[in-house]
């Protein structure tokens, strides 16, 4: 069984006392990958604080949408119709969720699309940290071929029954999970725990074009993290850049301003705003980024490393709404 296969239990006393007290491992099955996709299952396992489960739960969403690729998920329409909204299974989601730090393979992923249908709701998420079992398994150097779930339940020896559905890929996770928790703890690795922001503002826009997309999380192949967000064309800039943003003074139009990282306010509804008050949005950070908006400065995001490496002004989400309240006009030839 699973329990020869793991890490011996480290006792009461050895037991890192910073460690969280209890986890929801979550999967989510989606119509797609953008953010304008919606959730179709849920499943969420509770475990307490050394990683043993205390319960699960699942459940189908009618997306109030086509479902996506039924040949990845198998959720038809017809099985879905009849299904609560996400509305009607808020409250209980946030039963299994509440208090504890959500944990998911690729878990911007799940977080994502959790935080958005819950501001659909004009809810809030109960989530505060994430913990990302791609990014622990690197922390504990584990010898896999690559990222996927069915690898890491390989190296643990859990067997998969139903890939890419919700219920079991979280069970396959919560498994998966335990083994790697004790290493940490027997190890006295920090779990890379990441905060989560709930979203407080949400806008829906026109459905970006599907061809080729898949959906979900857990491996679905040709994801890469990060590809659910479509791009999206936005008008250039009128001005010219001004140069970097000096630390006590005000933003001044034409700066280039990047974004990295969770929002509470959506980070599009913030990117338009950054747009409307004349500042140019950018997708990437170079040594001609004037600034960069980040609520984690020292993550390990590409955004944040070439900040620290150029030097590149940092602010937080809210210095940055205080600045755009009072925008310099661009000088005029």
């Amino acid at each position: 069984m699973l329990e020869d296969l793991t890490t011996a239990v480290p006792s009461s006393t050895s037991w890192p006392a910073a460690y969280p007290q209890g986890y929801a491992v979550v999967d989510v099955e989606t119509t797609g990958l953008a953010r304008d996709d919606r959730i179709i299952s849920a499943a969420v396992y509770r475990l307490d604080a050394r990683g043993e489960v205390e319960d699960h739960w699942y459940t189908m969403v009618n997306p109030e949408r086509d479902p996506g690729p039924v040949w990845i998920h198998g959720l038809t329409s017809e099985a879905l119709e009849g299904a609560p909204l996400f509305q009607d299974i808020a409250e209980e989601f946030t039963t299994r969720l509440e208090g504890r730090v959500l944990v998911a393979h690729n878990a911007v992923f799940d977080w994502q699309m959790i935080a958005r249908e819950y501001a659909r709701a004009k809810r809030e998420a109960p989530v505060r940290q994430r913990l990302c079992t791609i990014a622990l398994s690197k922390e504990l150097g584990l010898p896999l071929p690559n990222h996927k779930l069915e690898s890491l339940a390989a190296h643990y020896g859990v067997v998969q029954r139903r890939a890419h559905h919700a219920l079991d890929d979280a069970r396959v996770l919560a498994e998966a999970f335990r083994p790697s928790l004790r290493a940490a703890a027997a190890g006295g690795v920090r779990l890379p725990l990441l905060e989560c922001r709930p979203l407080t503002e949400w806008s829906d826009r026109p459905a970006a074009p599907r061809i080729g997309q898949q959906a979900g999380s857990g491996g679905y192949g040709g994801y890469r993290p990060g590809s659910w967000r479509p791009s999206r064309k936005r008008p250039a800039c009128p001005y010219p850049n001004p140069g970097r943003y000096e630390a006590g003074k005000r933003l001044k139009q034409g700066m280039r301003v990047a974004f990295s990282g969770d929002t509470s306010v959506e980070r599009e509804l913030l990117e338009d705003r950054a747009t409307e008050a004349g500042l140019h949005v950018a997708s990437s950070l170079s040594r001609l980024t004037s600034l960069l908006v980040t609520n984690d400065p020292d993550s390990g995001t590409s955004k944040a490393v070439k900040a620290r490496q150029f030097g590149t002004p940092v602010v937080d989400e809210a210095a940055f709404g205080q600045l755009l309240a009072d925008v310099e006009p661009a000088s005029e030839a």
